[in-house]
């Protein structure tokens, strides 16, 4: 899977190639990254051409033909000649740029070895990856950069991280280290990235490529509702499922910095790391610093190809094993439904009419502790609000489990409010200078999580709640963004943002490993952090605040371009709609909380008799549908961002089961005939049943299914769908399998 031959490194595995060499001047330069190419050929004839180009630097006297200006290079440094963007930018203590990082050796290592003190991808038998680490050394300084490559066995997918280690005398200041830097000869992509808002996460955003540096990026201190950290060069003519796409994403959830940028020969370096604005890290003799991992994902079968190995790699390698195939609870929370007012019977009683339904758990969201009425308080006094609780959180966790309901429970550990406790006993735990105006954000500021005494306060705080609970969720939120990014406790401010990040992996770290039966659902805000980096430890994020049916459709289509839906918090929530007001059916709130882990944000009491049996009925199709989300592969139809339709399935090649979601939430009028939808990864000779049915699975993805007639004005008799909110679920069950190989492989 790894080959090395005469300066030549081949990481494939089939699928995917990865190739670079040793330059001339021993830095590393790149060769090729695609489809598989055949291994034990010499690809050295792919680097530079002995060309000489106007005005450039040259690395030789008396050869011309060789400047990294023009090179395709593996991991670019700065001041050395070439003037496009460096990935790495180190100085010695007299300001000195470090940059002579020559080939010292490499060695192969069989599995995936973890990370130090961040998330990463694992393996759980050696057999499913290889890596490559291969150091480089600035001899002067003595300062070594080590690139390290994880190929994975079964997927289109190579990992690349990068750590420093400083053998020299002196402390040298890190200035810029991105964890992936790739050359490519050309600029004819479209770049492709999710951005967006609060309530409107993750929209599909596309632009072609230009001359210059396209970026995506976060300074918030998470990686944020505006960007993802996901980005793809896609060819023009690449759709959904046809053509090169290249993907990258990081595991990461703190600032970062994504971006293409395209020179004057239009050739294409994509770029991804920790943002280096506001950042700096003062490494000392024998200290070693690691940059988070960062994912390449490639694919020849369009975006929906991209997505599939990303899929599949945050569900095997990235997500807890403890949670990779598990069935998660469906859950309602209280928050909609009562918002801070509320006493112990009345939740009781509100889960006891959740249990009625057939729901597995209660979760107790914000306002059970301090003096919580309303959110200009107690954030920070992780201890029971007696008044509504009088005999503690224990208490009532006892009585919601009683009536047959898992207890879950909702925390804000990262932030403090000005009134609380917490905040007079330890003014000097906010992040800002006590001397400086604080700028507040839902009245409330941030704890400094660079500050160890922080993180063991909380880690004390939370587990004594979570055993006299015996929960066995938390919903870890993060309301607000960073600002004043001043620490009292750290005497070198530029190192602050990444270490605030690392406080909450280590927390997350201690807890789910005290804790391996509970399970954490991130949120920030909704979808402000929805990033690898938490899925190590929060195998599922809320995906928006935002619940509203016609909104999640973009918000879930989106989302799922980059992440699984076992990840996608998606819930029923109460109407009119808390976010935008509008009404939906219970249906049709349903049919799109489907595509996700399923839930409810209402008052049970509220609902009609007829509402009720409704709700028992969808959490019972929820459950018979539910191993799909896991075994399933994931494929988009139609997107809500260019056309009125949304639709998408997921598709188990290993049972033959599947289904079919279908959206047009706003109706058209007089409109056209034909709304067949063809479905993909379905076996052509296959036959199958859809809704009592049959068809063979070439006439489902080449002519199509019937999604009915829809009003047209004049077919009162004939229509079948009109109106606004039609939706159509379409369930598909293998018959009989006359042959033919599956058209993908179940997750």
């Amino acid at each position: 899977m790894i080959f090395t031959e005469n300066g030549v490194f081949h990481l494939t595995n089939g699928s995917v190639s990865y190739i670079f060499n040793i330059m001339k001047n021993g830095q590393l330069g790149h060769l090729y990254y695609g489809k598989a190419m055949r291994p034990g050929r010499d690809y050295s004839h792919l680097g530079p051409r002995d060309n000489v180009n106007p005005n450039t630097s040259h690395a030789f006297s008396g050869d011309q033909s060789f400047s990294l200006e023009t090179a395709a290079q593996e991991y670019p440094v700065y001041g050395k000649g070439d003037f496009r963007e460096a990935a790495v930018l180190i100085e010695g203590p007299d300001g000195e740029i470090i940059a002579d990082f020559i080939y010292q050796g490499h060695k192969i290592i069989e599995g995936k070895p973890q990370m130090g003190t961040l998330p990463s991808t694992y393996v759980q038998d050696d057999q499913e990856a290889k890596t490559m680490v291969v150091t480089m050394e600035d001899e002067k300084s003595r300062v070594k950069v080590q690139l390290l490559y994880t190929i994975f066995a079964e997927l289109p997918v190579i990992t690349r991280s990068v750590k420093v280690l400083n053998h020299g005398g002196s402390a040298v200041e890190i200035k810029r280290l991105l964890s992936l830097s790739v050359d490519f000869p050309e600029d004819h992509y479209e770049m492709l990235h999710l951005s967006g808002a609060w309530a409107r996460e993750r929209y599909v955003t596309t632009r072609t490529l230009a001359p210059g540096i396209q970026r995506i990026s976060s300074q918030r201190g998470s990686s944020s509702h505006q960007h993802n950290p996901f980005l793809a060069l896609k060819r023009p003519q690449a759709t959904e499922h046809t053509g090169e796409v290249i993907g990258m994403n990081f595991i990461y959830s703190g600032n970062f910095l994504s971006q293409a940028e395209v020179d004057h020969y239009r050739t294409t370096r994509i770029q991804m790391g920790i943002h280096p604005d506001r950042f700096s890290w003062r490494l000392e003799p024998q200290e070693t610093f690691e940059a988070p991992e960062a994912v390449l994902a490639y694919s020849e079968e369009g975006l929906n190809g991209l997505s599939q190995a990303m899929h599949k790699l945050t569900y095997r390698h990235i997500i807890s094993k403890r949670w990779q195939k598990e069935n998660r609870p469906v859950l309602i929370n209280n928050w909609e439904a009562t918002y801070f007012d509320f006493n112990e019977d009345k939740l009781v009683t509100f889960a006891k009419e959740a249990k009625e339904l057939g729901i597995d758990m209660f979760v107790l969201d914000d306002g059970w502790f301090g003096q919580r009425n309303d959110d200009s308080t107690s954030l920070g006094d992780w201890f029971t609000d007696k008044s509504k609780l009088p005999d503690g959180v224990g208490a009532l966790a006892e009585r919601i489990k009683g009536e047959g309901l898992q207890f879950g429970l909702w925390f804000e550990p990262e932030m403090i409010s000005p009134n609380s406790g917490l905040g007079h006993e330890h003014p000097e735990w906010m992040i800002g200078k006590d001397d400086r105006h604080r700028t507040l954000g839902r009245n409330q500021y941030v704890l400094d999580f660079s500050n160890p005494e922080v993180v063991d306060h909380l880690y004390s705080r939370m587990s004594a709640i979570i055993e006299e609970t015996g929960l066995t969720y938390i919903k870890w939120d993060m309301n607000r963004n960073i600002t004043e990014p001043y620490s009292m406790y750290l005497s070198r401010q530029g190192e602050f943002f990444h270490r605030y990040i690392l406080g909450v992996y280590d927390l997350y770290e201690r807890l789910t490993s005290k804790y391996p039966e509970v399970l954490f659902e991130s949120c920030a805000g909704g979808g402000g952090r929805f990033d690898l980096g938490m899925m190590y430890y929060a195998p599922q994020a809320w995906a928006s605040d935002n619940t509203d049916a016609v909104d999640r459709l973009k918000i879930q289509y989106g989302t799922s371009v980059a992440y699984p839906l076992s990840s996608i918090g998606s819930h029923v929530s109460a109407v009119p709609n808390h976010q935008t007001l509008r009404e939906n059916s219970l249906a049709f709130r349903a049919a799109v909380a489907y595509f996700g882990t399923f839930g409810f944000e209402l008052d049970p009491e509220r609902l009609s008799k007829e509402d009720k049996r409704t709700v028992q009925k969808q959490i019972a199709d929820y459950k018979r549908i539910q191993p799909l989300i896991h075994n399933g592969l994931f494929y988009r139809l139609s997107s809500p961002f260019e056309t009125d339709i949304t639709a998408w399935m997921i598709y188990d090649s290993i049972t033959g089961d599947g289904i079919v979601g279908w959206y047009k939430p706003f109706a058209s009028p007089n409109p056209e005939n034909d709304q067949r939808l063809r479905l993909v990864g379905l076996e052509e000779e296959v036959l199958y049943e859809v809704d009592d049915r049959k068809f063979y699975g070439d006439e489902l993805m080449y002519a199509g299914i019937d999604t009915g007639v829809e009003f047209n004005g004049a077919n009162h008799t004939e229509m079948t769908r009109g109106g606004d909110e039609q939706f159509c679920l379409f369930f598909i069950k293998r018959v009989s399998k006359k042959g033919g190989g599956s058209r993908g492989k179940a997750l």
